[in-house]
C-alpha cells in the first residue's frame, strides 16, 4: 500500500517529553499517514519506549501537541481521553499478557471492559481474532506455556480485539528468531492490508525496518532530537548523518567522519 498521498491520521507538534523535569526529547514533530507503517527508531536510550508512551497516553508530554485526525489528544477532558483510547491498540514487548489468564481470556479483556457485548459475541469475536493472528488452537493455553513468537500473536489479538485505527508496537520482534520475525512482519503487513489499520511501530530490528516500514523518524539520544526522517530503506541508502548510517548498516563509524560532523553547524 502507497500510504504518501493518504491524510495525515497523527500528527506531532513540538513535542517535548522525559521524566523528572529532565527532558529525553525536545521538540519532536512528524506525521503519520492513514494506512503506513512508520517506524520510530535510534540507538538504545534516545526515547523510542518514552515517545510510544506519550502517543499512547501514558506519559504527558511537557511541550507540544498531539492530534488523532481533527482531535488534539491532550487537550481533552479526561473521560473524553480515556473514551478516546478505545481507537488505538498496543502490543508492549514480550506480549505482556496477564499470566494468570488463557490466551482467549487475556483477548476476551478489553472486549469485557469496553463494550457491552454478550458473553456469546465476545467469545465468537475472540475466535475471529486468535484465528487472524493463526492461533486458532491456543485458546485455551496458558501464555508460560507458548513460544516467543506465540505470545507476540496473542498480544497482537488483544491489541486488535477493539478493531482499532491505530495499532502500537514496542519491539514487536525482539527477541525472536529470525524464521519467527518475519512471519510476525508477514502478520503485521496482512492486517494492515487487510483492514487498514495504520501501525506506528518502536524497532532496532533492521530486518523488520527494512522489510515492512514505509516511513520513520530517528531519534538521537545526543542532540535529543529527531535528526533523520523517511523510510528505513532510504535513511540506509542515501542519509549521510554518521550516527543514523552506522545504526542502518550496523558499522562502526569513522572517526573522522564523527569528527568532521560535530564541527558542521
Amino acid at each position: 500500500m502507497d500510504a504518501s498521498q493518504a491524510t495525515p491520521t497523527l500528527k506531532a507538534r513540538g513535542l517535548t517529553f522525559g521524566y523528572g523535569g529532565e527532558a529525553v526529547q525536545i521538540d519532536v514533530s512528524f506525521e503519520v499517514k492513514q494506512g503506513s507503517i512508520f517506524a520510530i527508531m535510534g540507538e538504545s536510550g534516545c526515547g523510542k519506549s518514552t515517545l510510544l508512551k506519550v502517543l499512547i497516553g501514558l506519559l504527558r508530554p511537557s511541550a507540544g501537541t498531539l492530534h488523532f485526525g481533527a482531535q488534539d489528544y491532550w487537550s481533552m477532558e479526561d473521560p473524553t481521553r480515556e473514551a478516546f483510547g478505545k481507537r488505538i491498540g498496543v502490543l508492549f514487548q514480550g506480549g505482556a499478557l496477564w499470566s494468570s489468564m488463557t490466551v482467549a481470556e487475556n483477548v476476551a479483556l478489553p472486549l469485557q471492559m469496553f463494550t457491552g457485548l454478550s458473553p456469546a459475541s465476545i467469545n465468537a469475536l475472540v475466535q475471529l481474532k486468535l484465528s487472524l493472528v493463526g492461533l486458532d488452537s491456543g485458546r485455551t493455553s496458558m501464555p508460560a506455556d507458548l513460544s516467543g513468537g506465540m505470545r507476540q500473536r496473542a498480544g497482537l489479538a488483544r491489541a486488535m480485539s477493539l478493531d482499532p485505527e491505530i495499532l502500537f508496537l514496542d519491539e514487536p520482534s525482539a527477541g525472536l528468531d529470525p524464521i519467527a520475525a518475519k512471519r510476525f512482519d508477514d502478520l503485521i503487513l496482512e492486517l494492515r492490508d487487510g483492514f487498514g489499520v495504520t501501525v506506528v511501530m518502536v524497532s532496532h530490528e533492521l530486518a523488520s525496518l527494512f522489510g515492512i516500514c514505509d516511513d520513520g523518524i530517528f531519534l538521537d539520544a545526543q542532540s535529543r532530537s529527531v535528526i533523520a526522517r523517511g523510510a528505513p530503506t532510504m535513511l540506509r541508502d542515501r542519509c549521510d548523518n554518521v550516527t543514523v548510517h552506522a545504526f542502518m548498516t550496523r558499522e562502526k563509524p569513522n572517526a573522522d567522519a564523527i569528527n568532521v560532523a560535530e564541527r558542521t553547524p
